[in-house]
């Protein structure tokens, strides 16, 4: 097992990007079968394993070209007990392929090794992120995500990062998992168009209680899968602004019941998203993770990275 500290992540000031917007390019672009949403398949035939070489080295290379910092998603999303199962997948074969993914993406960065190129080992939530029908308690969290996180404790991933979270007590319970296995936690929610995670909840309420329940454990948060127009609104100098490091934004400005009902994908502006996402780092010095989410591909990305290097 890799000698771990549970102390927070620090990035050291640095500017990073990170991307997670793969999938949907993948499906509506080029027309690749997803079920599920499921990419970490990929990483069992050589034609899916090219096509993750190819996303995570151009995204390395961008970064150098910017000199900006890269944070790689492993591309285990869904690599957990109850989504596995319903594409057939046993739990030991996603503990294997949860290990597969970041030994993959380690091997992937190493020619790179004057760059900061990081590893996130990517959690999602159990249920639908967008409304969940069913919430777990604190503990159930804990003990359902720890199995998807155990698996990646002993191997290269930086940190584990809760991405489109809907509710405080999943983070809290992933908070706690990561905890145990001694490794940093980055917590991602997501928020609908009115600027709240689907259950209501204030993005300033939902930090404070996760960081009021795990002894603030987590290195910082992070807003995911939402249009910067959803969520500007609720930026401010408030002190627990201090915890939101990142944003990884939608390029549609669609509400997340549009996107599940659409059939082709709206690409939004690259360059004015890239824009949006500057002036959020400009404005906000302490926001200095950024990237793009569903919709987003190559474009939009070196969009963000020019706006902000």
């Amino acid at each position: 097992m890799t000698e771990r500290c549970a102390k927070p992540l620090s990035l050291d000031g640095q500017l990073y990007l990170t991307y997670t917007g793969m999938e949907t390019d993948l499906m509506f672009i080029q027309g690749i079968d997803l079920p599920g949403f499921a990419s970490y398949p990929l990483l069992e035939t050589p034609t899916g394993r090219e096509l993750l070489t190819q996303y995570y080295t151009d995204f390395i290379k961008l970064g150098q070209r910017e000199d900006l910092g890269i944070i790689l998603e492993s591309p285990t999303w869904v690599a957990n007990r109850d989504r596995g199962a319903e594409l057939g997948y046993s739990p030991k074969q996603l503990q294997q392929l949860n290990i597969q993914a970041v030994d993959f993406m380690d091997q992937l960065r190493a020619p790179f090794a004057s760059a900061p190129v990081l590893i996130s080992g990517n959690i999602g939530p159990r249920a639908d992120a967008y409304a969940p029908a069913e919430q777990m308690s604190e503990t159930e969290a804990e003990h359902y995500h720890w199995e998807q996180i155990s698996a990646l404790e002993g191997t290269k991933a930086d940190f584990i990062s809760g991405y489109t979270l809907a509710y405080t007590q999943e983070a809290i319970g992933i908070s706690r998992a990561a905890k145990r296995a001694n490794l940093p936690v980055v917590i991602a929610f997501t928020v609908e168009t009115d600027g709240r995670l689907p259950t209501g909840t204030s993005l300033q309420q939902a930090i404070e209680t996760v960081d009021r329940a795990t002894d603030a454990y987590p290195s910082y948060y992070m807003i995911n899968c939402a249009h910067p127009d959803h969520f500007q609104n609720i930026l401010s100098d408030a002190p627990w602004m201090d915890r939101l490091k990142g944003i990884v934004a939608n390029a549609s400005r669609c509400s997340h019941a549009e996107l599940d009902e659409a059939t082709e994908l709206d690409e939004g502006n690259p360059a004015e998203l890239g824009q949006q996402l500057a002036n959020f780092h400009r404005n906000y010095p302490t926001i200095n993770i950024l990237g793009g989410c569903c919709g987003t591909d190559m474009r939009h990305i070196t969009c963000i990275a020019q706006a902000i290097s």
